[in-house]
């Protein structure tokens, strides 16, 4: 008997977005997209990676430890093959049924990947766009900064990730091998004053 496909949680792109686009982390003016948010449904995921009418919702989560960033490597296990063997910042997934809220799905996907004792505070940052390549046509990441603290974290999918602190040095040194969406993040993290990208009307 086949499995049921997993149901993830999208928002019509013209509803969400209007006739507005932008590449990389907006900051600014994101108050009338955040309103719009719950304007979604849930889809199968099959039928959602092929749709680009509609922009599956991604809770994104930085984590750091004062200068450090967890930086993670996804391995041939997971279950995007476009981002096997890419480097990624992020904490996060899709919002499935039962996921009220962004922040509920984020508390999720924290207990899920993340071994910890705790959990952190989650800070807004901005909205993640970037309709150039196949992944982030389909989605809009919702990024949130965090603190460890000095705190011990580790992975808990050691199946599907490795990682752990690193500088910030180091985590530029693989740059080129990451996932877009981290590049972009860790560009817009480069400077906490980054303005919202320039924006297209079409």
């Amino acid at each position: 008997m086949t499995a049921a496909p997993e149901l993830v949680y999208a928002v019509p792109r013209d509803v969400l977005m209007g006739q507005a686009t932008w590449r990389g982390v907006r900051t600014a003016n994101v108050e009338e997209i955040l309103c719009r948010l719950d304007r979604g449904a849930f889809y199968a995921r099959p039928s959602a990676e092929a749709d680009t009418t509609i922009k599956q919702i991604i809770p994104y989560l930085v984590l750091r430890d004062g200068e450090r960033v967890f930086l993670m490597k996804r391995t041939r296990a997971g279950g995007d093959a476009r981002l096997h063997d890419h480097y990624s910042v992020g904490v996060g997934g899709h919002m499935n049924p039962g996921d009220e809220s962004v922040l509920v799905c984020l508390a999720r996907e924290w207990r899920e990947e993340i071994a910890a004792d705790f959990v952190p505070e989650f800070e807004f940052f901005g909205l993640l766009n970037d309709d150039e390549v196949d992944v982030g046509r389909h989605h809009l990441g919702v990024v949130y900064l965090a603190d460890a603290a000095g705190r011990p974290v580790a992975v808990r999918e050691t199946h599907k990730l490795t990682g752990g602190f690193a500088p910030l040095e180091v985590v530029r040194t693989v740059y080129d091998r990451m996932e877009t969406w981290s590049q972009l993040v860790l560009d817009a993290l480069d400077d906490r004053t980054y303005a919202a990208p320039t924006e297209s009307q079409g």
